[in-house]
């Protein structure tokens, strides 16, 4: 053992029991490069954030360029730092319907967090519901959406008032009503094996929540910019959240989040009282020049259709693993996200424990261990 994976055992906090633990020393398109010269095709991308590839030059000269004029003048809010107000102003003409006031965060969890308050706070209202089979992060607020107690209970009380509806149930909607805050979705959930909601139900989620006046609020953490097929998951359905959360490949490899909405919802946080949440790295200048850089070279480039065809390549090609072997029961894509359940969760980790032999990074879920996961890079 090499005195850094010592280390990282000895002094890294562990979250899972068994850990990947491969020491990585050079990443590079599709592929990183471990200490004992083993090269990995990465089929998980840093988890949805390095959409455009690793080690891409657009980006590493944002980077650089960006370390050599500043780093951290002020906390977020205070001065104009022209790679935070230029992202945000080329997000503003790409977000859906009027979306175009964005908060920086530093984080998936810590933007639903912030989308959260935003809604109780400018509703005056309570109540928030999500979704079974959801997962929108850790933070108390965004792990407090989770329908799944196995996750909650050691952390309870969790944030009350929050409670999940059953997935893609039109009539479950009804429970919306006037005293709701804010309704949160993923458009396509995740950890939950990749289940794509159907049209009905999300159009009927939107028409539910402009009636009764609850803020509609989506998680595009993961699906977000050309993951699934389109720039963002949103555009699939032709619908406009009323908020809409942005993490993950936001940052173009760098730690950046956001939630947006219109200047009329997002004013809240300025008001009554002023400073009412506040972030002191959210929109570091480092990170938004990366975003920018790779959020360039996803449109230049139209990696959103790039993720359509690898899709439908690999769900192609494990359609006929499945066909062989019997091990798979279920294949479930949008773009470039993948899911696969297995017929039992020792399959489930067999097979990404032989991948991982086979210089190949897959993923599995939080919630349901017989499903496997992939969103490469596109």
């Amino acid at each position: 053992m090499s005195k850094h994976r010592d280390w990282f055992f000895r002094h890294v906090c562990q979250t899972s029991p068994q850990p990947l633990g491969l020491e990585i020393v050079r990443a590079k398109g599709s592929y990183f490069f471990t200490a004992d010269g083993q090269r990995y095709l990465d089929l998980i991308a840093g988890i949805g954030v390095v959409n455009v590839g690793h080690g891409r030059p657009e980006v590493i000269r944002a980077i650089e360029e960006q370390a050599t004029a500043y780093l951290h003048p002020m906390v977020y809010g205070e001065l104009v730092m022209q790679p935070q107000v230029t992202y945000a102003h080329r997000l503003a003409g790409l977000l859906p319907g009027e979306i175009d006031n964005i908060y920086f965060t530093n984080s998936g969890a810590e933007a639903v967090d912030g989308a959260l308050k935003t809604a109780r706070k400018h509703t005056g209202r309570a109540k928030i519901y999500s979704f079974h089979g959801c997962y929108h992060g850790d933070t108390f607020g965004a792990m407090s959406c989770q329908s799944e107690m196995f996750f909650k209970f050691p952390f309870e009380p969790v944030v009350p008032e929050i409670e999940s509806l059953p997935w893609n149930e039109v009539q479950a909607l009804q429970q919306i009503d006037a005293g709701t805050a804010a309704v949160i979705i993923e458009p396509v959930q995740t950890e939950a094996g990749v289940r794509v909601p159907g049209a009905d139900f999300m159009h009927a989620l939107r028409q539910r929540c402009s009636e009764t006046g609850a803020l509609l609020i989506f998680d595009e953490v993961m699906t977000g910019f050309g993951r699934t097929g389109k720039l963002f998951a949103a555009e699939h359905w032709d619908i406009a959240p009323d908020i809409m959360v942005l993490a993950k490949a936001l940052g173009g490899g760098l730690p950046l989040g956001a939630f947006a909405g219109p200047k009329e919802i997002m004013r809240t946080l300025s008001e009554d009282p002023p400073l009412c949440h506040v972030t002191t790295f959210g929109g570091n200048p480092l990170s938004c020049a990366a975003g920018l850089a790779a959020l360039n070279i996803l449109l230049d480039e139209n990696l959103p259709e790039r993720a359509q065809e690898i899709g439908a390549k690999f769900t192609t090609g494990l359609a006929e693993i499945a066909e062989a072997s019997g091990i798979m029961d279920t294949i479930r894509s949008k773009g470039a996200l993948i899911g696969v359940d297995f017929i039992s969760p020792e399959l489930t980790w067999s097979f990404v424990q032989r991948c991982r032999e086979e210089g190949l990074i897959v993923g599995w879920t939080l919630f349901y261990s017989n499903i496997l996961r992939m969103a490469p890079p596109l």
